[in-house]
């Protein structure tokens, strides 16, 4: 089991526990009224809530983590791309995918989802299952939950889902290990989202994130089918827009593909495509410091890619990895 080493260290009662506030968290006034909603919703038992949040201790690293950085960096398209397709992450996936072809497949018959677009979701945000995060939920929830303000009412719902969780899976809260955000084992699920959409894939009565890829392949793809993934629908094509297109207005109309064919041809904007799809589109930018931006129209399965992760420049890179683990795959099983 994956620990921090401020949790061993507090186990073995090598250095006090810390807090911002003062003391455990179990003694915090709104830990307090946590527990106690805890048992007039849920029917938990009060005391056994303060219990848990008494063993966790705050997470100094988490609220580094979560802070948004004093100076905003330049966006980087090339840059983030190069972090997730490169040699190692296309072979780690290749050997992910020959592996688990079963599941995949499973998978794809079932929700519709191609088996290189799971692989390279679970390979963007665990390195397929690698750096799956080891901090402890409860611990990095609850510092976010009663030392985050700007957050604080997510956070403290998604420890309220840990512990319904937990509940529900027949384990201790303070087992499962995560991001610093909570997300947990091989597709970063938060606790909301395992209750939510997490499937017991391969059939063995439990769902298990941390040692069982089979149920992370088929909540992943369940995840995607759930939020409006279309089977066999185009996710994105290369865009060539001129230069006296008035890009940035298209870009700004939003992440949700609703911008009709002819607004598109209108524009000037061109799909780079013999057969583009005859259907509402985002126009994505991937800007690059001194180099061309890139555009691409982003189509339903795109945005849905999105609702994984808000960001264009993620989907775009689980849109690249997926591409070129098919090409690879494809090769790779193809006869001799």
């Amino acid at each position: 089991m994956k620990r921090t080493f401020a949790a061993a260290a507090l186990s073995l009662g090598l250095i006090s526990q810390p807090g911002l506030a003062g003391g455990s968290f179990a003694e915090r006034p709104e830990a307090i009224r946590f527990a106690d909603s805890m048992q007039e919703k849920h029917g938990f038992d009060r005391d056994t809530v303060l219990a848990t949040l008494g063993r966790a201790h705050q997470e100094p690293r988490v609220l580094d983590l979560i802070r948004p950085p004093a100076t905003l960096g330049i966006r980087s398209w090339q840059r983030y791309r190069a972090r997730f397709l490169d040699s190692k992450r296309i072979e780690g996936g290749i050997a992910f995918w020959q592996t688990h072809a079963g599941a995949l497949q499973k998978a794809a018959d079932q929700y519709g989802v191609p088996p290189e677009i799971v692989v390279a979701i679970i390979g963007v945000e665990t390195y397929y299952g690698r750096n799956t995060g080891n901090f402890e939920a409860v611990s990095a929830l609850a510092t976010l939950a009663f030392d985050y303000p700007p957050r604080a009412a997510l956070f403290q719902g998604e420890l309220e889902q840990l512990f319904l969780l937990a509940r529900e899976q027949v384990r201790d809260p303070l087992s499962y290990y995560g991001s610093y955000a909570g997300a947990i084992g091989y597709p970063q699920f938060l606790p909301s989202s395992i209750r939510s959409y997490a499937v017991d894939f391969d059939g063995d009565g439990h769902i298990d994130f941390d040692n069982e890829p089979a149920d992370a392949i088929g909540s992943v793809a369940n995840y995607l089918a759930r939020h409006g993934w279309v089977r066999g629908e185009t996710v994105a094509i290369p865009a060539l827009v001129p230069a006296e297109a008035d890009a940035q207005t298209l870009v700004d109309s939003g992440i949700e593909p609703a911008l009709a064919p002819e607004t598109i041809a209108s524009a000037g904007i061109v799909a780079a495509s013999a057969n583009p799809p005859a259907k509402p589109a985002t126009l994505v930018d991937l800007a690059t410091p001194g180099a061309p931006t890139e555009y691409w129209l982003g189509y339903r399965n795109f945005y849905v890619i999105t609702r994984y992760n808000k960001s264009s420049f993620y989907a775009m890179a689980v849109y690249e990895l997926a591409r070129a683990l098919r090409d690879q795959y494809v090769n790779v099983a193809a006869p001799q």
